[in-house]
């Protein structure tokens, strides 16, 4: 078939056309993708969308070809292409940079947390840094300070707890928190 059959028939709206198009092109097509860090999954994704797209475009009457079709749907791939590696990269970039001030933010947030618990009295530090720091259970706790159970362990990291927050409240605005 030539390709002036098929768009005619692309723009009556015949589904055929688009499926002998999707057949005969499809290897060209995908390879832009897969020559250029794309999985297979995504030269399909983006071929589909193209001829989509070109389709569209013949139906509405206003497409005009003045190459041949194949030239036509692949700048349409390469375009979709080159949009969806821009998408990535913004995402990726994005995802750094939050990263990093989500990292830096935590380790602020944790020096300013020790230098309150360093100044709370021994039992209290010791139950917070077992239970925050070490990830120790309420009954290790329990057993390394000698409680009678765990609850006493419980209601002793609530009160430091309590204490810790005052603490923090006290020396730091809610500035330092969010800066």
């Amino acid at each position: 078939m030539k390709d002036s059959e098929v768009f005619e028939q692309i723009c009556n709206g015949d589904e055929k056309a688009l499926e002998y198009l999707y057949k005969k092109y499809y290897k060209m097509m995908t390879k832009i993708v897969l020559s250029n860090s794309g999985t297979e999954d995504e030269a399909k994704d983006v071929y589909q969308d193209a001829l989509v797209v070109f389709w569209q475009k013949a139906r509405s009457g206003k497409l005009i070809l003045t190459s041949k079709m194949s030239t036509y749907i692949y700048s349409i791939c390469l375009n979709l292409w080159r949009k969806e590696l821009d998408r990535k990269s913004r995402l990726s970039h994005e995802e750094k940079d939050s990263s990093v001030f989500h990292d830096d933010d935590k380790i602020e947030r944790a020096k300013i947390i020790n230098e309150c618990i360093q100044q709370m009295g021994e039992k209290c530090r010791k139950v917070l840094t077992y239970y925050y720091f070490d990830g120790l259970s309420m009954q290790d706790i329990a057993d390394k300070l000698g409680f009678a159970n765990t609850n006493t362990a419980k209601t002793k990291k609530y009160k430091c707890k309590l204490k810790l927050d005052e603490l923090v409240k006290s020396q730091y605005s809610e500035s330092d928190f969010l800066d």
